[in-house]
């Protein structure tokens, strides 16, 4: 074998750039994933906001929306119990009558979240 040969052999078993941009895949992910959970989540969160006392309110995240179900963090039993008794006594129906989209259940988990202060 000559040099050029030699040359385009080695050229040829060198790995290629194996980087790749993430940039477009994110993007795909974000508009076709992320978007509409998004949409219906802050939409949520605005009537949340508005009709859930401030009190009870402090001690929730809304978690996610998913197949009608929200999912709703709350940090004690005392609030989990003060909420469930304001969802049960109409809360949630005033919920659903404002969200656009079908909402059959709000299930509340015990759990702990950080809470953003502005």
């Amino acid at each position: 074998m000559d040099d050029a040969q030699l040359q385009t052999v080695w050229q040829q078993r060198q790995f290629g750039d194996l980087a790749v941009p993430l940039a477009q895949p994110l993007a795909i992910f974000m508009k076709h994933f992320l978007a509409a959970r998004v949409r219906k989540l802050g939409r949520l969160a605005e009537i949340w906001d508005l009709l859930v006392p401030q009190e009870i309110r402090e001690h929730t995240a809304l978690e996610a929306f998913s197949r009608g179900v929200l999912t709703v963090i709350v940090d004690s039993a005392s609030h989990r119990y003060q909420l469930r008794m304001l969802l049960d006594g109409g809360l949630k129906r005033d919920i659903q009558a404002r969200f656009p989209g079908p909402l059959n259940k709000i299930r509340l988990t015990p759990g702990r979240f950080d809470a953003i202060e502005v």
